[in-house]
């Protein structure tokens, strides 16, 4: 848990995990604008690699597709678009993105998405043992095993992950 123990109310995210019998913990920071996994990661005392970030991203033709990557490491457009397959992938524009997801832009969370849309996540992810992802809030994370990203969301995973420069 977080040096911070404050009480964190529901979110759709929360609501979804609970819905399902999910286990998770809660890690609350102080959300920072712009910086990312790094200062989430360097906040709570985690690994930033273990850090998922929820990415909405969008097709050629406009569809939107959620991508979860290590928080350490980049999407390699190209290579996404290769393996789902279609012609080009591109970041959502954040009120895009809000309006698919229903998160704002820092608190986006795979759980509890208001529109059903295909999830890819990084294989990488699937092999560590626990990850942090976002709880549908902004400076609020849920530590979760990574399986359940395949079992509950039905997430593809795919390899497309550059390292952070």
């Amino acid at each position: 848990m977080s040096k911070k123990s404050q009480h964190v109310s529901e979110t759709p995210a929360t609501q979804f995990l609970r819905h399902h019998k999910v286990e998770f913990t809660e890690h609350v920071y102080d959300y920072v604008e712009h910086g990312g996994t790094a200062e989430s990661a360097r906040q709570l005392g985690v690994d930033e690699h273990a850090v998922v970030k929820t990415l909405v991203m969008q097709d050629e033709k406009a569809q939107p597709l959620i991508v979860l990557m290590h928080g350490d490491c980049q999407v390699s457009l190209k290579e996404l678009a290769r393996q789902i397959p279609c012609k080009k992938v591109e970041p959502c524009k954040p009120d895009v993105a809000q309006r698919h997801s229903g998160y704002m832009v820092g608190g986006t969370s795979p759980f509890g998405i208001r529109k059903a849309m295909p999830i890819y996540v990084e294989a990488g992810i699937l092999e560590l043992p626990k990850v942090c992802i976002n709880g549908g809030r902004r400076g609020y994370l849920v530590g979760i095993a990574p399986r359940l990203l395949v079992g509950l969301l039905a997430a593809r995973p795919v390899q497309c992950a550059l390292a952070a420069e």
